[in-house]
């Protein structure tokens, strides 16, 4: 598969793969392709596809955080490393200048709490839903 300036070009793809990139390129493309829409439904529309998007990194998140959780000596809530969470604040910071590194926390606190929630609900150490 490769990436085009307006779209993907599968080489012998079968149906299913033909599917799954599809699906991949719409929820991603709000990352790749930013767009700045002049109108309140195109501004929403906007956010709708960006939250699209945050959601698929938060399902392949959680995914990798639980087989994290597996291979820790201490897994689960028991085992956080703060160091670990502040270094991941810190980078996001240099990537997100315009959110405040406090929120940047506190978002972060929270994804990483429901991955480890979701790691102790599902032992299953299956990959993302998006499978890519």
């Amino acid at each position: 598969m490769a990436a085009g300036a307006a779209g993907l070009w599968l080489d012998g793809a079968g149906a299913a793969a033909v599917g799954q990139a599809r699906e991949a390129s719409a929820r991603l493309a709000p990352l790749v392709r930013p767009t700045v829409p002049d109108t309140f439904a195109g501004c929403r529309e906007a956010i709708d596809g960006v939250d699209a998007a945050v959601a698929t990194l938060l399902e392949h998140r959680v995914a990798l955080a639980g087989r994290v959780q597996r291979l820790k000596p201490v897994g689960g809530h028991a085992g956080r490393d703060p160091r670990r969470e502040a270094a991941i604040v810190a980078a996001m910071a240099a990537r997100a200048p315009s959110v405040p590194v406090d929120g940047l926390a506190r978002i972060m606190g929270a994804v990483i709490e429901a991955g480890l929630d979701a790691a102790e609900r599902d032992e299953a150490d299956e990959t993302p839903v998006w499978r890519l």
